[in-house]
């Protein structure tokens, strides 16, 4: 009795043991009596012992490699390095398993001859510039290569480009060179800027003391006209009240007397005195000699 519950015991700690589970993004190769017999999802399975043999666990998540920098020539014969960075997924875990030996090895080394190829084919300028072509082209090339193996390669992107010390110093030189080029034609510019602004300036200053001028002088001349006006308006009012008024001979005289007067007291040496203005005098010392007796 005691060797049957034994035997009981030993065979559900071996049903058990043999009981596996996958766990999601994984999968499991099965081999029976070493040949390939299935691939287990996610999900729980029963092993047949002695007989089922779990090969590979595959991982079917995508994955990131970092490859070390590899050494390559460019066309006009510059030697670099550069380190790329890959990104796969295992889509297949049979052709994964039983495709080739060591698979990071073989993408590794497909990825370095690939990248030699193509950088073989560019100048130092091409390759520091073209990286988005290099990404594609690398990637459909590793993509076609690495299909047999049941690896699907999602993205290639080159990390690192290293060229030698001089290049890189001549390359710093050069962009000094281009920012200070810059920096001299920006400055330029501004002072450009500014001479023409300070110009404009100038001018417009110039334009609105003209115009001001122009208007003052404009206004005067307004002014002075309309003095004028006024003033000769006053005048042949007052002569047309005389005439109005119808003035005597005597008045006449008076007036034209007092004109004398004014006209003498100038600085000029000699005064016509015309003939209607000598006989209004000599009528008006008549007048006056007749007043004194």
């Amino acid at each position: 009795m005691e060797f049957i519950l034994t035997i009981i015991v030993i065979l559900l700690v071996l049903v058990i043991s043999n009981i596996k589970i996958v766990p999601q993004a994984y999968a499991y190769v099965i081999e029976r009596f070493g040949g390939y017999s299935e691939t287990w999802s996610v999900g729980l399975h029963i092993k047949i012992p002695f007989i089922d043999r779990i090969s590979k666990r595959v991982n079917l998540k995508e994955q990131v490699v970092d490859f070390p920098p590899q050494p390559v020539i460019t066309k006009d014969n510059v030697s670099m390095q550069i380190d790329t960075v890959v990104y796969f997924q295992i889509t297949d875990p049979k052709l994964y398993t039983y495709g080739v030996e060591r698979p990071m090895m073989a993408i590794e080394n497909l990825t370095a001859t690939t990248l030699r190829n193509i950088i073989g084919d560019l100048d130092l300028d091409g390759t520091l510039t073209s990286r988005d072509t290099v990404n594609t082209k690398m990637r459909a090339i590793l993509d076609e290569a690495t299909d047999p193996w049941g690896i699907k390669i999602n993205r290639v992107e080159l990390k690192n480009i290293i060229p030698p010390k001089e290049i890189q110093n001549a390359m710093e030189k050069q962009m000094k060179a281009e920012r200070e080029r810059r920096e001299s034609i920006l400055r330029a510019e501004g002072e450009k800027k500014s001479a023409i602004l300070m110009a404009e300036g100038e001018k417009e200053s110039a334009i609105l003391r003209a115009e001001a001028k122009k208007q003052s002088a404009i206004r005067e001349a307004e002014g002075e006209a309309e003095a004028i006006i006024a003033v000769q308006t006053a005048i042949a009012e007052g002569i047309r009240k005389i005439n109005e008024a119808n003035p005597s001979k005597a008045y006449i005289a008076i007036k034209s007397l007092e004109s004398m007067e004014k006209v003498a007291d100038g600085q000029a040496t000699k005064i016509i005195i015309p003939s209607e203005m000598q006989s209004i005098a000599g009528l008006a010392a008549s007048c006056k000699e007749i007043l004194d007796k």
